[in-house]
């Protein structure tokens, strides 16, 4: 589906650029609200971004400063915007990255794998890209990649920098090989068990459904002791 926005809100720019991008052409790069790389790194993915000859939507976030808006100049090589500017667009810090996920032209996401990014793309289809940053990622990673089977990863952020070959292979795997094709159909199978779940009568419903009763009975309990 098209990107849209609640009544009352202004559109961000980039549902509209990705309005004029053919289906599932279009690779989405997010790393979550804290998400930074070094300029050695952005300028590594950005190299290995325009040798793919993928189209892309990016946010990026300045290293230093996660409050000040990033200068595009000075991070990525000289020349990079406006030698990419027919097929992607470079995005200041934050998207309405769930909105992004379920537009039609968006067919792949590169991923930090926090929880609530990867649940946005399980509902919205999106196979994967990992890359990773903290936390409880690696274990977010390799039960995508190894049990659920929708996603690739990134190979060297562990040694402290993934180079341009590694980014433009993985983009192609997964934007034009026929393993992207399996990540995509194998997505679709793990989507629509994700939103059958979340229907009423679902496990997610019914589980919902026992934490509520479970916390009134706990609430009638504690007022019972009070009184």
């Amino acid at each position: 589906m098209k990107g849209s926005c609640k009544e009352g809100q202004e559109r961000h720019d980039c549902l509209t650029w990705l309005d004029n991008q053919p289906r599932q052409s279009v690779l989405f790069l997010c790393f979550g609200s804290s998400g930074t790389f070094s300029f050695e790194q952005l300028k590594e993915m950005a190299v290995g971004l325009e040798n793919s000859g993928h189209r892309f939507l990016w946010a990026v976030r300045d290293p230093k400063n996660l409050f000040e808006e990033p200068n595009l100049d000075l991070l990525l090589p000289k020349g990079f915007l406006d030698r990419t500017r027919d097929r992607g667009m470079v995005v200041k810090s934050w998207t309405p990255q769930g909105e992004v996920l379920h537009h039609d032209a968006v067919g792949g996401f590169v991923t930090h794998c926090g929880w609530n990014s990867i649940l946005e793309a399980v509902t919205a289809g999106m196979p994967m890209i990992c890359w990773l940053l903290y936390a409880e990622q690696r274990f977010n990673r390799r039960y995508l990649v190894e049990e659920l089977k929708v996603a690739l990863s990134i190979e060297g952020y562990d040694k402290g920098l993934v180079n341009a070959d590694e980014m433009e292979t993985k983009v192609r795997w997964l934007m034009e090989s026929n393993r992207g094709k399996e990540l995509r159909n194998q997505m679709a199978v793990v989507k629509d068990k994700a939103m059958e779940a979340l229907k009423e009568g679902g496990p997610s419903w019914q589980a919902f459904k026992v934490l509520v009763s479970s916390l009134k009975e706990s609430g009638t309990k504690e007022n019972n002791e009070v009184m």
